[in-house]
């Protein structure tokens, strides 16, 4: 069976924290416990939770938390949004990052219907 780390989202994902990581370094100090620190947990939280879910001994867990980081990305996206707002990102900064997280958000909702037939196919097999 396939690591999270072969995974082409997981190792997006990583791309996208450090990312995240470096770039909030360069926000204003007030922002630190604030804004910078929901948007490294969001970031950190999507690799992580992709991590977990392919560490567990089944495919209804893995769905979950393949969910959970669908959720943290995006919670991303959405604080991405305010950072342009506040003038912390430019366009083009912003854009990079935005059009990141939605090749991540449409990679896990794949692989997340890959793990629901899986599941389905599962189920149908022990009915027999």
């Amino acid at each position: 069976m396939q690591t999270h780390k072969q995974l082409r989202v997981w190792q997006q994902s990583i791309e996208l924290a450090k990312q995240v990581h470096f770039l909030c370094a360069r926000y204003p100090r007030e922002e630190l416990f604030a804004l910078t620190s929901q948007m490294n947990r969001a970031a950190v939280s999507i690799a992580s939770n992709i991590a977990e879910g392919y560490g567990r001994d089944s495919a209804k867990e893995l769905y979950r938390f393949l969910a959970i980081a669908q959720g943290s990305a995006s919670e991303l996206e959405t604080q991405l949004i305010l950072s342009r707002e506040f003038g912390y990102l430019t366009e083009e900064e912003f854009y990079s990052l935005a059009q990141s997280v939605t090749a991540i958000l449409k990679m896990l909702a794949a692989l997340r219907r890959r793990v629901h037939d899986q599941c389905r196919l599962c189920s149908e097999s022990q009915e027999v």
